[in-house]
């Protein structure tokens, strides 16, 4: 069966979602990824679950990581922030380490639609994709614009399928 009878097999329900912001300095108020987000799932009929505002903090992520994937409504996890190399950049290396199963091509994808948007600097992105429990875990950049393109191109054109495939693993 192909990808398009897989679609077509997971029709256009509601997904349950969960948003983690990874920022330091960023609160509630001023967290306009979430704001983002929570609006277009809404628009397309989605739920949002949960939200999150953390520290890049080893330890937050890997409890967060936890949390969330022991509620039993969410399927789709969506963090944002931490994917970048400095130092204080470690949410990729919770998260990467919690996949069970990854998904190379989300972040190849990423990687280079970015590259037509940044150039070069697109690969200092370590935006990843994966299962973890019987969920899906992807991790984005935090800028705006990085949030914007990951849903709009990458997650909601295959939100349906990918929450169908998780579902028939558990």
């Amino acid at each position: 069966m192909g990808a398009q009878e897989h679609r077509q097999k997971a029709g256009s329900g509601a997904v349950t979602v969960a948003i983690v912001t990874v920022s330091d300095t960023r609160t509630p108020e001023t967290d306009l990824n979430r704001q983002y987000i929570e609006s277009r799932m809404a628009e397309l009929g989605h739920q949002v679950a949960a939200y999150r505002l953390i520290k890049d903090e080893p330890a937050q992520v890997a409890a967060v990581i936890a949390e969330l994937t022991a509620l039993p409504d969410v399927q789709l996890i969506l963090f944002n922030g931490g994917t970048g190399i400095s130092p204080r950049d470690t949410t990729f290396d919770v998260v990467s380490r919690s996949l069970e199963k990854t998904l190379p091509g989300f972040g190849e994808l990423f990687r280079m639609l970015s590259y037509a948007e940044v150039g070069a600097a697109a690969m200092l992105s370590r935006a990843t994709a994966g299962t973890c429990r019987g969920k899906l875990i992807v991790s984005t950049p935090g800028s705006p614009n990085a949030v914007k393109m990951a849903l709009e191109k990458l997650i909601i054109p295959e939100i349906n399928h990918l929450a169908w495939e998780i579902a028939r693993q558990s």
